[in-house]
């Protein structure tokens, strides 16, 4: 039996993305979940606003992942993948490949959506060295993108406090600027009509490194750390056709958009974009087990597969690559999005979601409401001299009402599980409204 009472200290544990002292004088503990709410160690129901960490799509402790964990945990714990396997990731690896449009039909196993992005920018700077241009390393990113904490997100990431401690980074990285834009497109309803011109941007920049020392631009498709910023109309449809143009590869992070928070499988189906490579984690295992993937276009893959057939094609990997847990539990997560429908459940919900999202437009200290899918950001006046008091006030307060969401800054982002009713819906928006109202 499982002890989920308070423990004894909190002082050990190091919290990630956390202020430490100021958690561990007043936590917030959860004990124990069930489909759409957490329970907190004092008893209380909390109603999931944000899949957890934008990752429980299909809500919490499901029998059927959790069978298929103990069942693979009982008859093969672990396995390696470097130069043996076993059938789990091979599996997985065509189930996914048989998801995804056009040629993204090959699968490179990690453990997170951080390791997924380090795994796709070195698999883009590899490629274009078989290729014979091996001149082809810079990377470009994006002001505002979070691609997760490995040195090569951090560095093509474009958060501030999430790069100002840890020196220069990486070499050669450079960074589009992003789409937020208040005053053009405030209480816009899905894509903002506003900004498709600022992907012209990396004209600017091929010109000025020239296109034979780039390799890959990477992009969230939907911004969704740093305050769910949505593309504008035609943005990523440029983007895309300025790579073609030079020989650029595009990447999608889609760590929080893969697994229907859309309404489709992945971003790549909803813009109907084709991107080179693409990095997913979080809901390929419905957050039960660690995961992550980056799917590739087959002439990416292809291309690697020359030269003695007994060498190693991409010198990279990870320990846990294909876990036996991971795939097991990714397969059970993946029956359960099949056989439920939730990416249609959660399109046929996503005009309800805006609806109620945006009936707070009016509440006081809400500047502006986006949306896309299932996925919203309310950004909040921010206290003069003090950036992100008020959002973090917010959350310390609807967590106290039995409501989680999640800040950046002075943004609220809202993420529920796909499996969620109108009733939910309406709970979020009242509680919400309501602690906005209170402060």
């Amino acid at each position: 039996m499982l002890d989920i009472s308070l423990p004894e200290s909190l002082d050990a544990f190091w919290m990630p993305f956390t202020a430490n002292r100021q958690f561990k004088a007043k936590p917030r503990l959860m004990a124990s979940a069930k489909d759409m709410h957490y329970i907190t160690v004092d008893g209380r129901q909390v109603l999931d606003g944000t899949a957890g960490l934008w990752c429980v799509n299909a809500g919490h402790c499901r029998d059927r992942i959790v069978d298929a964990i103990h069942q693979q945990a009982a008859t093969l714990d672990f396995s390696p993948t470097f130069q043996m396997g076993h059938p789990g990731p091979f599996a997985l690896a065509d189930r996914l490949a048989k998801m995804l449009p056009g040629d993204l039909d090959h699968v490179f196993f990690a453990n997170s959506g951080s390791e997924a992005v380090d795994t796709a920018l070195k698999i883009a700077l590899a490629y274009h060295r078989v290729r014979g241009e091996a001149s082809r390393t810079r990377l470009i990113g994006r002001e505002r993108g979070y691609h997760g904490v490995g040195f090569g997100g951090v560095s093509v990431g474009g958060i501030a406090p999430n790069r100002k401690f840890f020196g220069s980074l990486l070499p050669g990285v450079d960074h589009l600027p992003h789409t937020h834009n208040l005053e053009q497109n405030a209480f816009s309803k899905g894509q903002p009509t506003w900004g498709a011109h600022l992907a012209d941007e990396l004209e600017r920049i091929v010109t000025l490194h020239d296109p034979s020392t780039i390799a890959a631009v990477i992009v969230e498709p939907v911004a969704g750390s740093t305050g769910v910023l949505i593309p504008p109309v035609g943005y990523l449809e440029k983007l895309r056709s300025i790579c073609d143009k030079y020989g650029i590869l595009l990447i999608f992070d889609e760590v929080i958009t893969g697994f229907g928070r859309l309404g489709k499988a992945f971003a790549v189906d909803y813009f109907g974009v084709m991107p080179d490579l693409v990095c997913v984690a979080k809901g390929i295992t419905n957050a039960a087990v660690p995961m992550g993937a980056v799917f590739a276009r087959s002439y990416i893959y292809d291309a690697f597969m020359h030269g003695q057939e007994s060498a190693i094609e991409l010198f990279h990997g990870y320990t846990y690559s294909g876990h036996p847990l991971a795939c097991a539990a990714a397969m059970a997560t993946l029956d359960i999005y099949e056989e439920e429908q939730l990416f249609d459940r959660a399109a046929s919900l996503a005009s309800y979601w805006e609806e109620a999202m945006h009936s707070l437009k009016g509440v006081p200290h809400v500047i502006d409401v986006r949306n896309l899918g299932l996925v919203a950001g309310i950004e909040l006046e921010s206290i003069p001299g003090q950036p992100g008091v008020r959002a973090y006030n917010a959350l310390v307060n609807c967590f106290e009402q039995g409501l989680l969401i999640r800040t950046t800054g002075d943004i609220i982002a809202l993420s529920p599980p796909l499996i969620l009713e109108k009733h939910h819906i309406d709970e979020m928006v009242e509680r919400l409204s309501h602690v906005l109202r209170s402060m």
